[in-house]
């Protein structure tokens, strides 16, 4: 079994791994048209993995004209729902069989421990066999009318979906987008991050060898200014949905407008507030849950509860709980299923994350842990967990994103006041709420703002409810039968019936 791998077997398998590097495009690989590549460098190591073709505008144009050609010729927007059902739990049962290999391609692509990447695997396929059986089961409606006339209100394909997806969960994320845009019939055009392509690649020989028609999948490697950016401009893409920061998701929208008014669905960054009162349960495992909350994935996580905010009367004992917990998690080699965290992404992301600690510092910032680069391996990018305390709204650690490793704590002495602080940001992905009083979850739970709350817990939930955001989190909803909404149009067929004299 795949958990039960060692340290060794996960390095033996990396070493064995030869990398789909290539463009798929119209079911066939094929290299970007101008011949250009990027490299793409394992952070744990700082070694180049492969070089891997740079599609720009010319190789999106031609893979956007065979996604409407087969989209148009119906072969998978006109196939029997059941038969689309049957190709996409192919595809799942692959991804079941080579689950080790995709999650080690992300590891050794984004740098995240192969532990952390199995579960993503299970949460990939998981979704995609959710989609897939799905299918035949979304019914139209028939709207109450006189005996004189009959309307159908039917749910069809949009056509042209483009995902963009990000690198911090580079195949689960894929999954939670073109699982249900699939499903509902579209052709899809992957964009994956520049930092993280190799196990999409790997996902398009597996659609390849799980039998879709041409052209209804296809995947662009590239960067966001180009690839990314001519698909969002296109003419002939009727959806684009993407997760990622709030800036990109902005010029995105503006792309959409300056084209075709295409459906832009956003899931952007967030500043999630964990608001913990003095009532909760088991202070120790609540501490466990906000340390992991934070530094689970590094830190690189939109959902992230980097805002902990405790109430005073506790708040020592807490800080002191989550610090115990903080230093068992500390970074090593991503191979080893033992690591807790992992590399950071790139050296860019690695400077940003080192800056806004020294930022912290420099605003008086209370550092209680952390801090600092560490080097577990050489020539890896690693952060150690850092705590900050006594941390206040004015500062940029406690209003900014920094997708990395880094708690901001917060003290307040009324609910009204942890209300009020939860939700003075300018994000609203995710939030959560620890306490044993019901009429207090009750209330609080109504009036955080935010597309998600999680109650005694932090990021619960499964395939069966929404995610997604408010405010400048975006507006997307990934997951549950509710993101089949988003990648189909409601049409009206409305027919006036003969009545007898």
């Amino acid at each position: 079994m795949s958990t039960q791998m060692s340290h060794a077997d996960w390095q033996r398998l990396a070493g064995d791994l030869r990398f789909e590097t290539r463009a798929f495009i119209n079911n066939a690989f094929s290299d970007a048209a101008s011949g250009e590549t990027f490299e793409t460098i394992n952070p744990a190591t700082g070694k180049t993995l492969a070089s891997v073709a740079s599609c720009d505008k010319a190789d999106a144009d031609v893979a956007v004209r065979h996604a409407r050609q087969a989209f148009e010729r119906g072969d998978w927007s006109r196939m029997a729902p059941g038969q689309r059902k049957q190709v996409m739990l192919r595809l799942a049962d692959l991804m079941e069989q080579h689950k080790n290999e995709l999650a080690l391609l992300d590891t050794l692509d984004m740098g995240k421990p192969v532990g952390s990447s199995l579960g993503d695997m299970a949460g990939a396929i998981g979704c995609i066999r959710y989609n897939a059986e799905s299918i035949d089961k979304i019914y139209g409606e028939v709207a109450p009318t006189g005996e004189d006339a009959l309307g159908l209100i039917l749910r069809e394909p949009l056509g042209v979906v483009a995902s963009i997806v990000p690198w911090n969960f580079p195949l689960m994320m894929t999954a939670w987008k073109i699982g249900p845009a699939l499903a509902a019939g579209n052709s899809v055009i992957l964009k994956p991050s520049e930092k993280s392509p190799l196990s999409a690649l790997r996902l398009a020989q597996l659609v390849q060898e799980a039998d879709f028609p041409e052209g209804v999948f296809q995947v662009l490697p590239g960067f966001g200014h180009t690839a990314g950016k001519a698909l969002a401009l296109s003419m002939d893409v009727n959806c684009l949905s993407f997760t990622g920061s709030t800036g990109v998701g902005k010029q995105l929208m503006q792309y959409a407008g300056q084209s075709n008014l295409k459906r832009v669905y956003l899931e952007c960054g967030g500043k999630s507030p964990n608001v913990v009162f003095a009532d909760c349960k088991n202070l120790d495992a609540v501490a466990s849950n906000a340390a992991a909350a934070i530094f689970h994935n590094q830190g690189e996580v939109c959902i992230a509860g980097s805002r902990l905010l405790v109430e005073n009367s506790i708040r020592e004992e807490f800080v002191q709980q989550v610090l115990a917990h903080a230093e068992n998690m500390q970074p090593g080699d991503p191979l080893n299923p033992d690591s807790f965290m992992g590399a950071i992404v790139d050296e860019t992301q690695h400077k940003r994350i080192l800056d806004y600690i020294r930022q912290g510092v420099e605003e008086g910032a209370n550092l209680r842990l952390g801090g600092e680069a560490v080097s577990p391996i050489d020539g890896g990018l690693f952060v150690a967990p850092t705590v900050f305390d006594n941390v206040t709204d004015q500062m940029t650690i406690g209003r900014e994103e920094i997708f990395g490793p880094v708690l901001a704590v917060f003290g307040f002495d009324s609910e009204e006041e942890a209300v009020r602080m939860a939700n003075d940001s300018d994000y609203g992905l995710a939030a959560g709420l620890w306490s044993q009083d019901i009429d207090r979850i009750m209330r609080v739970s109504r009036r955080l703002h935010s597309g998600q709350v999680f109650v005694n817990n932090w990021a619960g939930g499964d395939q069966t409810v929404p995610f997604g955001g408010v405010k400048q989190s975006g507006n997307g909803r990934d997951k549950s039968h509710h993101s089949l909404e988003e990648y189909s149009e409601l049409k009206t067929v409305w027919m006036t019936l003969a009545t007898r004299d």
